[in-house]
């Protein structure tokens, strides 16, 4: 067998494979009389089929067979012997397949890439730090009590809080537009659902009412014919409804699924969830940041079939999360490619990075803490013992778990090494999704 490998852009390799006809030959010949022996054909009694008719019946299916298990065979001992890593599944192209000559191939592949990690020293880490304060449960508690809220129409001036129920036609230089013009919305002041200046514009309006408001699209908005655009919208009010919160009673308590049905038993329950919450939140946004510093101390090239197997993933997430049930059958093609493309490349080059580091200081995952991690997913479960033991009995799930417990390691590991600096947020700073890094940085500048 003859090799030869050459590089032809970046990651991508192309492996000549060259296989004597000897080789070719003599393994065709032992499968036709395999299947002469076991051959079933009119006019011949069973394993008396002669060779030479098996050939000419099956000869061209059992040469494909062969040189397919040939190609499995030669190319993994090439990619071995080469040293090659293959980061996706080769295309072949046949370049000889006659019978009676070599067989050459050609296998055309990427590869993994050389990673050799900085020092991760050098890093600053900002660990975010925030605890659940009485006034941040009570500010939930009134969230709750919102969400359960009643409304009532009232015969007076709406107030910022009331839920007005209105029509609206909106014109620019008095023509209408796209999106301008509803009937019978419910729209709550102060929700800032609108654009700015149309629910200030309402205050004071009673049922009947009939009021235009002046008012300008931010040069941000999402419609890129209105950004900027000063309009005008012809409102009438149909009635004014003000909020009444849920009392803090049992049947109040009863629709969170709590067993307990006291104030304080009830505040017990609400502060542990946010807890939880507060501590995931925060794990998530130092994981996130440390691998963002990971990612930018190594910079390395990522193979492309990686990236493009990430965004179909990202693709069916998306479908998942916002088609439902409606996802079976959706053409993931109709998502551009280019909306997930860096999230795509992000993660590819975590991945990659985490697993060079995991088998260059030899990371084993800690069995103890995936117990420990288990044990607080099923806490938030009727029958956590249940929830355990499924975990355990799943090796796919319990996979998911290791290789989470493994990151974690990971990060303990790099930030030991790293410059951490803790800060003290708010509750409410803290559970905020973390800004995207772009973001971030126009902020800063500004």
């Amino acid at each position: 067998m003859q090799v030869s490998v050459e590089t032809t852009s970046g990651l991508e390799r192309q492996v000549t494979i060259t296989v004597p006809a000897e080789r070719i030959d003599q393994d065709v010949q032992k499968r036709v009389q395999q299947t002469a022996r076991t051959a079933r054909l009119d006019g011949f009694r069973p394993g008396k089929v002669p060779v030479k008719v098996v050939k000419n019946r099956y000869g061209k299916g059992i040469r494909e067979e062969v040189l397919n298990q040939v190609i499995q065979e030669t190319l993994f001992k090439a990619t071995t012997d080469e040293k090659l890593q293959p980061a996706n599944s080769p295309s072949i192209e046949f370049k000889n397949d006659k019978e009676g000559e070599d067989f050459q191939y050609v296998a055309t592949f990427e590869v993994y890439p050389e990673i050799e990690l900085a020092d991760y020293a050098s890093v600053e880490i900002e660990k975010q730090t925030a605890e659940v304060k009485d006034e941040d449960l009570d500010q939930m508690i009134e969230t709750l009590r919102k969400q359960q809220a009643s409304w009532d129409v009232v015969e007076r001036a709406a107030e910022d809080g009331d839920r007005l129920n209105i029509d609206f036609a909106g014109t620019i230089d008095g023509e209408a537009f796209d999106g301008g013009k509803g009937e019978g919305m419910d729209l709550v002041l102060g929700s800032n659902t609108m654009i700015p200046g149309f629910e200030a514009g309402l205050v004071g309006a009673s049922a009947g009412d009939e009021r235009e408001l002046d008012v300008t699209f931010p040069e941000d908005y999402h419609a890129e014919e209105l950004k900027g655009k000063a309009a005008k919208f012809a409102v009438k009010v149909h009635s004014v409804s003000a909020q009444t919160l849920a009392e803090l009673n049992e049947e109040f308590f009863s629709k969170f699924g709590m067993e307990e049905k006291t104030l304080d038993g009830f505040k017990a329950e609400v502060r542990k969830n946010m807890e939880r919450e507060l501590a995931n939140t925060l794990k998530m946004k130092l994981k996130d940041q440390v691998f963002r510093e990971l990612v930018k101390l190594n910079a390395i090239e990522i193979p492309g079939s990686l990236v493009d197997n990430e965004i179909d993933n990202l693709r069916r997430q998306a479908v998942q999360q916002f088609a439902g049930p409606n996802a079976e059958g959706f053409d993931l093609n109709m998502l551009p490619k280019e909306m997930f493309e860096e999230q795509a490349k992000s993660r590819v080059s975590v991945g990659l990075l985490v697993q060079e580091f995991i088998k260059a200081n030899e990371v084993k995952v800690d069995d103890e803490r995936v117990q420990e991690t288990i044990k607080e997913l099923a806490e938030t479960y009727q029958e956590p013992q249940q929830v355990i033991d499924w975990y355990n009995s799943n090796q796919e799930m319990l996979s998911q778990i290791q290789s989470l417990v493994m990151e974690d390691q990971v990060v303990d590991q790099l930030l030991a090494s790293a410059k951490v600096t803790e800060v003290e947020v708010s509750y409410e700073d803290a559970i905020k999704p973390a800004q995207p890094e772009a973001e971030a940085e126009e902020d800063a500048a500004e």
